[in-house]
């Protein structure tokens, strides 16, 4: 191979390497920008819940899949709803005290929560468009099973304040016990309420009112 054809390809090459460095370097600029204009959508959106921390804390790892998409970011809500509604019965199982009495309620309505919450989930994937009866039908479905699972939490909460009452949720384990059995419970009801707030967005009402920047 003569010398200036070696020269030509080896131009050539550093050519090539220069297009691919630059053609990545504006892939990652185009995904970074994408990516932040959706944590910027899902903060805006927390705005409307009764728990905002705990909504951007949750849901803000999930903007990526949630783009700008109102739907998607209903339908992430549930799932984390839930999920803690899975923890929480697991825990309660697993502790002490689970086996009996307010616990064992707690922990049945938990997993109650869960199914609904889960039923829900499920349900956003066949909505359809917008506006059609199928819309209509499928959201007044999530919006009672939400709002149900939401209720399962509030029956807890006050089995477990009726539980502590009586005495039995004093000092010692199953206290303790009750006091982090709470704290889930609370998770979940923080959760599903969010989650809900944001299910209630899609009305046709205010469904066209996206949050655009």
């Amino acid at each position: 191979m003569t010398l200036p054809r070696r020269r030509h390809l080896v131009l050539l090459a550093g050519l090539l390497v220069l297009v691919v460095v630059a053609a990545t370097a504006t892939a990652s600029t185009d995904s970074s920008s994408t990516t932040a204009v959706a944590v910027d959508f899902v903060r805006r959106s927390c705005r409307s819940t009764e728990y905002p921390r705990v909504c951007e804390t949750t849901l803000v790892p999930c903007a990526a899949s949630v783009g700008r998409s109102p739907r998607r970011l209903a339908r992430a809500a549930l799932v984390v709803g839930a999920d803690r509604a899975r923890n929480c019965s697991a825990y309660i199982h697993g502790s002490r005290s689970g086996s009996g009495g307010a616990m064992k309620d707690c922990a049945e309505l938990a997993r109650d929560a869960e199914d609904r919450l889960r039923q829900s989930a499920a349900e956003m994937e066949r909505m359809g468009r917008a506006g059609t009866p199928r819309f209509a039908w499928s959201l007044s479905n999530v919006q009672t099973w939400a709002s149900a699972a939401l209720t399962d939490t509030s029956t807890c909460l006050d089995s477990l304040a009726q539980h502590k009452d009586r005495g039995r949720g004093g000092k010692g384990s199953d206290g303790d016990d009750a006091v982090r059995v709470k704290r889930r419970v609370v998770a979940v009801a923080q959760a599903t309420s969010n989650a809900l707030a944001l299910v209630n967005r899609l009305q046709p009402a205010t469904h066209r009112q996206r949050l655009l920047l």
